[in-house]
């Protein structure tokens, strides 16, 4: 029988443990040397742990109404689109900066954590379609450049 073993320190006493063959709730368990079968609880059903994240509201405006830009029909210029869904924390830039491909157009949160969307191309900002504070699907347009 082959046996996983574990050392433990427990009020400054080291204990090896070693763990075997785990049959119909009964395990066999072997501590400093010295053999014991345990038996284990039985459970009703089995149980599943899941810790998904669980998702924030979306915001709101004052009327009560969500905020979420929705993706838009392409409708001129170079647009650059979330890539995933989020909420925008900042948007560096204003319209007319002049921006190349690697720059930070917007930052968006998303599972707990900041991206940095870059443009893509090289160009001029012809309009910025969102604001901090406003969540955006996957395939939102951010901003468009020409």
């Amino acid at each position: 029988m082959k046996m996983k073993e574990y050392k433990y320190r427990i009020n400054g006493n080291l204990y090896s443990v070693k763990i075997g063959d785990i049959d119909n709730n009964l395990a066999q368990v072997e501590v400093n040397g010295v053999p014991y079968k345990v038996q284990l609880e039985k459970t009703e059903k089995p149980v599943t742990i899941v810790s998904a994240p669980r998702p924030s509201a979306a915001p709101r405006t004052e009327s009560g109404a969500k905020v979420i830009a929705k993706p838009q029909v392409k409708t001129g210029g170079t647009q650059v689109k979330a890539p995933l869904p989020g909420v925008v924390m900042q948007v560096p830039v204003k319209v007319g900066d002049t921006v190349k491909a690697s720059d930070t157009v917007v930052v968006l949160e998303a599972m707990k954590m900041e991206n940095a969307i870059h443009a893509g191309y090289d160009g001029k900002v012809a309009s910025i379609a969102v604001t901090p504070g406003d969540s955006v699907l996957e395939g939102a347009v951010l901003i468009t450049l020409e």
